[in-house]
Parts: structure tokens; sequence; C-alpha cells
């Protein structure tokens, strides 16, 4: 199917809502994307795009017609000065270092930085994010700090078959949730899910996934693309 048959038919999928009935976002995860492909999955109805690398979000920030944009990778503390303004959403808020530079630049520049938290649900050395014992703790010291406005919480499921297991893991991530939006009004995404888990995580209370190659189809790298 095309691109535009792909977002046509996720959305659909997704017109119900997950197991709490919440209304679910579908976020295009666009790294190695051309900006006509992603300018055809936002005029067949994708309204958010999500970028892993700086770089690439920077050249095509121009060149993406409307969409509100999500960073959704590891960001270097150096990097911060070229996303403060141009994002929607930083979703991998995942140390106290990187909370400091981007609440004082937001606080240089007069705005608020929307993020959400990332959680190392799987507790995996290869990915980042605070564990799930220290993540409540680090969304009140995000909370609390200038700049900076918490909005949720972010994940990636470990890859398995264990169903049970991970669903164990996703509805972890959903009592977290629970807990700050208990007290929080601004606290209203919960993303959690890819194109190989996301109806596992929508059964399991995730209000936003990211989906990529679901929408776009396998990526091809170039030879020299750093992945």
């Amino acid at each position: 199917m095309s691109i535009s048959e792909n977002v046509r038919y996720y959305l659909d999928k997704l017109a119900a809502g997950n197991c709490f009935g919440e209304k679910v976002t579908l976020v295009a995860a666009t790294k190695t994307r051309t900006p006509q492909e992603i300018n055809e999955a936002i005029a067949a109805g994708i309204s958010d795009i999500g970028e892993n690398k700086v770089q690439e979000f920077c050249g095509k920030y121009d060149l993406v017609q409307g969409g509100r944009r999500h960073f959704i990778g590891h960001l270097q503390t150096n990097k911060v000065r070229y996303l403060i303004g141009k994002t929607d959403l930083i979703q991998s808020l995942d140390r106290d270092e990187l909370a400091g530079e981007l609440a004082k630049r937001s606080v240089r520049a007069g705005i608020v930085t929307d993020v959400l938290i990332e959680v190392n649900i799987g507790s995996e050395l290869t990915k980042s994010g605070y564990s799930l014992a220290d993540a409540f703790a680090a969304y009140e010291r995000a909370r609390a700090t200038q700049g900076l406005r918490v909005r949720g919480f972010m994940a990636m499921l470990p890859l398995s078959d264990d169903r049970a297991l991970l669903g164990g893991l996703a509805d972890e991530m959903r009592a977290l949730y629970e807990r700050a939006k208990a007290q929080d009004e601004n606290i209203c995404h919960l993303s959690m899910g890819m194109s190989g888990d996301w109806e596992l995580c929508l059964a399991h209370g995730a209000n936003m996934i990211r989906l990529g190659t679901a929408l776009f189809g396998a990526r091809e790298y170039p030879a020299a693309h750093n992945a």
C-alpha cells in the first residue's frame, strides 16, 4: 500500500481509542524519510511527526508542511540549542543533565518546553531512560523546574515474545502515568508502542504510539548513514 493508504488504515484502526476509550495520538516516526514522504503522510491525516536525530530534524524543518513536531531520539546536551522553540514535544527526557540544559535554554528563550519523561521500563543496558524506581522522582524534579512542562511519560518495551512480560511492563507504565496524572492536570501522554507492539500497548493503556515502518515501509539506509 502507499503511504497515504497506510496512514488511513492506521488512523481507522485507532479511531476507537485505547482500552480506556482515550483518544490515541499517532506519531509518524520519520527517521530517514524524505520531506516528500512526510508531507504525503500529513496530507493523508497525520498530525504529529517525530524525528530521532537533531540533524535530520533541522534539515527537514522548513520543508515539512505542518504537523506537530516531536523529538523522539536520544538527545545530546550540546545539541539542545538547535531544538529550543522548534519542538512541540520532546519525548526523550532521560536524565537530569538534559533537563537542566533544556530548562536553561528554554528560560533564556522565554518559552516553556513540553517534555515526556523517558523510562527504561525493561532495564536494558542498551537503552537510555530513568529506571521505573526513579521515574516518579525524576518527574517531580522536572515538574518543579522553570522552563519545563512535563506532559507524561515515554517508554520502549523490550523485544520479547513473552506477551505476559510485556503486558506487565506496560501496566507498570500505565500505573506510573496514572499516579502523576492524579495530581497534575498537565499529564496527558503515555507514549508507548511502535510498529511491532502498538496493539499490545494500546490494550494496556498507551494513548500515543510511534509508527515508522508501518506507515512508510522498510527503511533504506544510505551506505554512510550513521544509524
